[in-house]
């Protein structure tokens, strides 16, 4: 049997020492100031689904237990086949810990690199309390994502919102329909959201219709930069290329913060010097967006891919020199705020071929970077030619 350890890059509790789960399967928990921490379970090569979810959610809910925290924010990444495999297993985990399984989830419809299975999950926890500080958002009786409270901000953080039915941009102008309907009835609005994922069925056939309708849309919400505007009001984003599970074209998870004006959390978009803002080329989003809150500082990286300061593809058929090169590009963004690749917390990695992995995991360590808390999928970027993207969360302490 192969064996995997139980890693915490940051120390947070005796219950994380001299762990291993019984599988290859390695569990990264990074503490993100007082009360806040990111999960992430990544699967590193071929096992039972089944066997890898129990083992992976038994320690899932040890954490959320013994720390009393709440989980805001779930992806599991994994094939459709097992999604109902995979989500019985998290149930059965998270019940006898005395955690709810019937909050949001979002469930990333692609293949592991060895083909069938759990890649791997990522999680974004906060502590619970014994008051308000998180509640479950609803859209009519559908649990649609969570709220809490954080350092006088509150955050909303909305879960597989989608749009069912028309054509693919009908469906997608559906989908910020009622992200802005829930967000208003929780006293917020679009120029709140801070970070989309936005999850694509087919996207190259279709990715330049969706283009135009976010932008579209977010003309109407007021946040498209026009000439000469400095202040960028964007989110950042990811927009990837999955099946997803209820077989719609596309799906959104979004995260909005509300300061309370006591500038306790302050969130600021990011440009970057490597590369060209997507809106100039059509693409509607930030390259990154910071949260700033008294104790720490997170960056949110949008998808990032082997793009120039021009808006140009680099690299084609060179999976090595794309890998190399999304790299440095988030390594200076990061870089703007003080941080590095080593700072990175959770990261979704995407390869167009399942042997792009490995390609992966070779760059990855010759940067350092081995234990590099990231859950690897194939699937299908923004442009036939760019063959890796990779996005991420990084948290420096202040």
């Amino acid at each position: 049997m192969k064996t995997a350890e139980f890693v915490t890059r940051k120390e947070i509790g005796s219950l994380f020492r001299d762990q291993q789960l019984s599988m290859n399967v390695v569990l990264h928990c990074t503490e993100a100031g007082p009360g806040q921490v990111f999960l992430v379970a990544s699967v590193s090569s071929e096992e039972n689904a089944a066997s890898a979810a129990g083992e992976v959610y038994s320690r899932i809910a040890e954490v959320l237990s013994d720390r009393r925290m709440t989980i805001v924010h779930e992806r599991i990444f994994g094939s459709l086949r097992t999604e109902a495999m995979v989500l019985r297993e998290r149930r059965d985990a998270l019940f006898p810990q005395d955690i709810s399984a019937d909050g949001p989830v979002t469930y990333i419809g692609a293949y592991p690199p060895w083909g069938e299975g759990l890649s791997g999950v990522i999680i974004h926890a906060v502590s619970s309390g014994d008051g308000d500080d998180v509640w479950t958002i609803m859209d009519g009786d559908v649990p649609c994502g969570r709220g809490w409270r954080r350092n006088s901000a509150t955050y909303l953080q909305l879960q597989n919102i989608q749009g069912h039915t028309g054509s693919r941009p009908g469906q997608v102008r559906g989908i910020f329909e009622s992200a802005y309907r829930i967000l208003r009835r929780n006293g917020a609005s679009y120029r709140d959201a801070v970070r989309t994922w936005f999850y694509l069925s087919d996207i190259l056939d279709w990715y330049t219709d969706f283009n135009k309708t976010r932008s579209e849309k977010y003309g109407e919400f007021g946040i498209m930069p026009g000439p000469g505007d400095i202040k960028l009001l964007l989110p950042a984003s990811t927009g990837i290329g999955v099946e997803t599970p209820s077989g719609v074209a596309a799906s959104m998870d979004l995260l909005a913060v509300l300061d309370s004006g006591d500038r306790n959390a302050q969130v600021r978009k990011l440009t970057s010097p490597a590369q060209l803002d997507a809106f100039r080329y059509g693409a509607a989003f930030s390259r990154g967006a910071v949260i700033e809150e008294n104790d720490v500082k997170l960056i949110e990286v949008s998808g990032t891919a082997a793009i120039d300061e021009h808006g140009a593809s680099l690299y084609p058929g060179d999976i090595r020199s794309q890998i190399i090169c999304t790299l440095d590009k988030i390594e200076t963004l990061l870089g703007q705020e003080g941080a590095g690749l080593a700072d990175i917390c959770a990261a979704s990695v995407f390869v167009k071929r399942l042997e792009y992995a490995e390609a992966f995991r070779r760059v990855a360590a010759e940067r350092g970077l081995a234990d590099l808390p990231a859950v690897c999928i194939v699937a299908d970027v923004c442009r036939e030619e760019l063959l890796f993207e990779m996005d991420a969360e990084a948290i420096v302490r202040r």
